[in-house]
């Protein structure tokens, strides 16, 4: 019985996303893009699952820099459930695809959003970068955007 029922919970997940497809028109940063769908609608998307660093603060353009590498100018699809206190929609991003938002954390550009997101997948991809060192693991100690933002206050 346990098997049908994870199969629904997880069938009903995707059946509650909802997707936008369109052009990437905006980099604003590493986990950030604003896209323009055919219907001439801009959509602010928040990228799921991860956390990027800030602009001002180490690592932030070149996040944004790997993100529009990426993605910039492409059309893109767009998975989303919901939208945040900003109206941004959060949600993940294809191309070609590929999850756009575990290849930040992959490239070393993006911390799993500890807050946020519990995907295995996202946490595997930030452990094997911080192995690598690659990205923004090349610094022993990077400070998380989330902690930095705090410091701000």
């Amino acid at each position: 019985m346990i098997k049908p029922l994870l199969a629904l919970i997880i069938l009903s997940s995707y059946l509650f996303s909802l997707e936008l497809i369109g052009k990437v028109v905006k980099v604003s940063d590493g986990d950030t893009v604003t896209i323009l769908t055919s219907d001439k609608t801009q959509h602010k998307i928040r990228l799921n699952d991860i956390d990027a660093p800030e602009k001002k603060q180490a690592f932030g353009n070149k996040s944004k820099d790997n993100l529009a590498k990426y993605i910039a100018g492409k059309t893109v699809t767009v998975e989303y459930q919901k939208k945040d206190k900003y109206k941004r929609v959060l949600g993940t991003i294809y191309y070609n695809n590929t999850d756009i938002n575990l290849q930040q954390v992959k490239d070393g550009y993006a911390w799993v959003y500890k807050k946020y997101s519990n995907n295995q997948t996202y946490y595997k991809a930030e452990k094997v970068a911080k192995d690598k060192k690659a990205g923004l693991w090349v610094d022993k100690n990077p400070l998380e955007p989330w902690k930095f933002r705090k410091k701000k206050k």
